[in-house]
């Protein structure tokens, strides 16, 4: 089964998610999301695979406010743009496997 976990090696939750595919013998394609972040139409596809909202999917930080992203009037094209711009303000990991997509909080 082919497997792609989008990581962060920096996040605890990431990391405990890698190591949880490993130890069940899952060695999924790495996708250092925060150095190549997927595409608009990648993001959106994820997105709908979760059913889950583009702002869902976002950290609601000092940045997220900083950008402006807390504006409710922003459609979910400039919320899926401004994670692909911005992509440390994705939350993580998200793995994608043939039999779906997850947001893996907690792993």
């Amino acid at each position: 089964m082919k497997t792609t976990i989008y990581h962060n090696p920096a996040c605890s939750k990431s990391r405990n998610t890698l190591a949880l595919l490993q130890e069940a013998g899952i060695e999924p394609e790495i996708v250092l999301y925060l150095k190549s972040p997927p595409s608009a139409q990648k993001l959106a596809s994820l997105l709908e695979a979760m059913k889950m909202p583009p702002r869902e999917l976002m950290r609601k930080d000092a940045r997220y406010e900083e950008l402006g992203l807390d504006d409710p009037a922003l459609a979910d094209a400039q919320l899926i743009a401004a994670m692909v711009e911005n992509p440390a303000v994705m939350n993580r990991p998200i793995v994608e496997t043939d039999k779906g997509v997850r947001l893996c909080r907690p792993p």
